[in-house]
């Protein structure tokens, strides 16, 4: 079966016939056979098609995105202006050649370095936040010639092996070992022992907030005091703002609560426009050539920067500006965070509490067990939320930063609705 661009062509009464059973059985078959079978139980239907803050499913049923592709939708779905830059883009060229000058690579990098906190400014684009991670610790150890890497307990940062040696779940790691030497780990939020542990290492690489270990945010002030021990040993500073960077957090970059600028940032999920995978990390140009500046193709990727990605993350920085959508962040995610405290302090035998900053939200659950009655039950009012990965207790609300006020009310109004189920069956057990 396959599906045409209208998708009147493809329903009866909205409903793509066959599009389940078929979908199931090739997960089951061919793509993964363990996550087909607990998606089926949790009910997870099939994603037919999408526009801004909402996906439709296989019955014409729509669902409020706040699972948010885990923070790759800021701008929500298939956002015009990114469509019809790929669009344009894709008449000319898509791939690079490699070896001519690629325009909208130049152009895409200006303009993340002209939104990039202070000096920040040399640009490398790959495809996801991993690979961006993985260059990062590359470019460190390249800049400083020092090889130890400090990264913090419960951080996730990705899932190849470079990566996944700074995340901070043994869970991810153990059946990979043994990864990356000399890496450490240390409490979030915390700056006991890091300048100690900073004196020989290379970087410290962290997230401004945790999503993936919780939906953490550190106290104010925190970035600032890492800032000032690593300049005082001579370590590098990576941000991750894979998740965090672009408005998420309801400043431009998340770090920019603390004013602080690190020597190196990775971005990715909201850099790509909800269209084409887009990676980056981004440094200071004198961390850069120290690392770089006699070896410019020790660092390379065959499919990163291409022109079509290029042309998206163009479109999405411009975008992102234009709509003064990192305000709209700010705002709704004050709301958001407000009705969800709410609705943890009326539901205090289920939720724990709710934190977060601009549209990264987390309730945390006083068993993870919950989530598995809360998630589904949210589903059958039509909203999507997700787990964090590092902390299956917490429920994380990632919504695109096109949402609106209602939108928000919506999901408030389902997430009481998944409370009250979860309550009522602990109340029955």
């Amino acid at each position: 079966m396959s599906l045409s661009n209208d998708p009147e062509q493809d329903t009866v009464g909205g409903r793509v016939e066959g599009l389940y059973d078929e979908t199931y059985e090739n997960y089951k078959l061919y793509v993964n056979p363990t996550l087909a079978r607990v998606m089926k139980v949790s009910g997870s239907p099939v994603e037919v098609r999408a526009q801004g803050c909402t996906i439709w499913d296989q019955n014409g049923k729509a669902y409020l995105d706040f699972a948010g592709g885990y923070g790759v939708f800021t701008l929500g779905h298939r956002h015009p202006k990114v469509v019809a830059a790929v669009k344009a883009q894709l008449d000319l060229m898509a791939l690079s050649g490699k070896t001519m000058f690629n325009i909208m690579l130049g152009r895409a990098s200006k303009r993340l370095a002209e939104l990039a906190p202070g000096d920040l400014q040399i640009s490398f684009f790959c495809n996801s936040g991993t690979e961006a991670v993985e260059g990062a610790i590359k470019l460190a150890r390249a800049a400083t010639k020092r090889r130890s890497i400090v990264a913090t307990q419960d951080a996730f940062h990705g899932k190849t092996l470079g990566s996944l040696s700074a995340s901070g779940r043994e869970y991810f790691k153990d059946t990979y070992a043994p990864l990356l030497e000399d890496v450490a780990h240390l409490e979030y939020g915390s700056t006991t022992g890091l300048e100690e542990a900073l004196r020989d290492a290379a970087a410290f690489i962290v997230e401004p907030v945790q999503g993936e270990g919780g939906v953490n945010v550190p106290a104010a002030g925190y970035l600032r005091q890492v800032r000032e021990i690593c300049d005082r040993t001579g370590a590098l500073l990576i941000a991750d703002e894979v998740q965090t960077g672009l408005g998420r957090c309801g400043t431009m970059f998340a770090c920019d609560r603390d004013g602080v600028v690190p020597d190196i940032m990775t971005l990715a999920k909201g850099l790509s426009g909800g269209v084409i995978p887009v990676g980056a990390y981004i440094a200071r140009t004198p961390v850069w050539n120290a690392g770089y500046a006699k070896h410019p193709v020790m660092h390379t990727s065959t499919f990163g920067g291409s022109e079509i990605a290029c042309a998206a993350a163009l479109a999405a920085m411009d975008a992102l500006v234009e709509e003064d959508l990192v305000e709209n962040a700010r705002v709704r995610g004050a709301q958001l965070l407000a009705g969800a405290q709410e609705l943890a302090r009326k539901y205090s035998s289920v939720a724990r509490e709710a934190r977060g900053l601009g549209l990264l939200v987390g309730v945390e659950l006083t068993n993870e067990g919950y989530g598995g009655w809360i998630i589904p039950e949210m589903m059958k009012h039509g909203v999507t939320a997700a787990w964090t990965l590092n902390m299956q207790r917490v429920i994380r609300l990632e919504p695109p930063l096109v949402v609106t006020e209602s939108e928000i009310d919506k999901a408030l109004a389902a997430l009481e609705a998944g409370l009250s189920t979860a309550r009522e069956k602990l109340g029955a057990l």
